[in-house]
């Protein structure tokens, strides 16, 4: 009987040892796809507090191949819903940069970390102009603030940034936040890529806005989807009728249709043609129209 009490505690102290075995075993096989994958790991992550907003950013940034052999200044692009635009377009720009010929560049992911609005994320409020349907939107005014006087100053403190070459992408309410951004600060960034923005729920706000003039040279390129639903398509198309037809943009707009293309998934593809417009080179894809 004895024996048998003491080779059931070892058999607990030696189930114990495979349990911790396993879990360190585990732990590092969760660490092994980020470390690998070196074309998504950040070479810099910083938790950033908006003071301005009182909640924090999750700010990742992807730096040129040749960062540390040079002493040069970089354009640096910022990603907003950086917790789905950075993995996808820092690997992306790395291929971008091979064949399309654009200047080297430092990537900056800006994210909330979660998904949805009771998780954290406040991207309905902070790309967003005032709307009489949605009481939550209404906040680009103070997101841009906190870009301007916090974010922006607090890379270009960390990084050797171009800060004549800034650029802004963002997608849907991203989208609507560089319209917004083009339209009241437009020398805060250099170029711009609005991808579908979104302007169904406030679209006369962007129609009778008096845009602030720019003092240098801004380009806003808005890629545009001939697939999606003309729920959010018609509303932008009006937007870019009003601004180069009824009235002059005091910024020059181009805009890139994305033949076959729906909302979302044409982001990458969107990414692509703003930056080619932006940092011309040889060739040029999608149906151009700048007016």
């Amino acid at each position: 009987m004895l024996l048998v009490l003491r080779m059931t505690a070892m058999a607990r102290i030696l189930i114990l040892f495979l349990i911790a075995l396993m879990a360190m075993t585990a732990a590092k096989a969760q660490e092994a796809p980020i470390r690998y994958l070196h074309s998504v790991s950040p070479d810099g992550y910083h938790e950033v507090a908006a003071k301005e907003l009182g909640r924090p950013f999750h700010i990742y940034v992807r730096l040129p191949d040749d960062y540390a052999r040079s002493k040069d200044r970089y354009p640096v692009i910022y990603l907003l819903d950086g917790g789905f635009t950075y993995p996808m377009l820092a690997a992306y720009f790395r291929l971008l940069s091979i064949d399309e010929k654009l200047p080297n560049a430092i990537l900056v992911g800006v994210s909330y970390g979660a998904e949805g609005f009771e998780n954290g994320n406040y991207r309905g409020t902070d790309f967003t102009a005032p709307s009489e349907e949605r009481d939550h939107w209404g906040g680009a005014s103070a997101f841009q603030r906190f870009l301007k006087n916090e974010l922006l100053p607090f890379v270009a403190e960390r990084y050797r940034t171009d800060e004549n070459r800034r650029v802004l992408f963002g997608q849907s309410l991203g989208g609507q936040f560089a319209v917004y951004s083009a339209m009241t600060d437009p020398d805060l960034f250099w170029g711009r890529i609005a991808n579908n923005p979104a302007l169904h729920r406030n679209l006369q706000f962007f129609m009778d806005i008096e845009p602030a003039p720019p003092q240098g040279d801004t380009h806003l390129v808005v890629t545009t989807s001939t697939e999606e639903a003309a729920e959010f398509r018609e509303p932008s198309q009006r937007w870019v009728r009003h601004w180069t037809t009824e009235r002059a943009a005091p910024f020059q707009i181009t805009v890139v249709e994305m033949p076959g293309e729906r909302h979302a998934a044409a982001t990458p593809i969107a990414f692509r043609a703003g930056l080619r417009r932006l940092f011309p080179t040889n060739t040029q894809d999608g149906n151009e129209q700048t007016p």
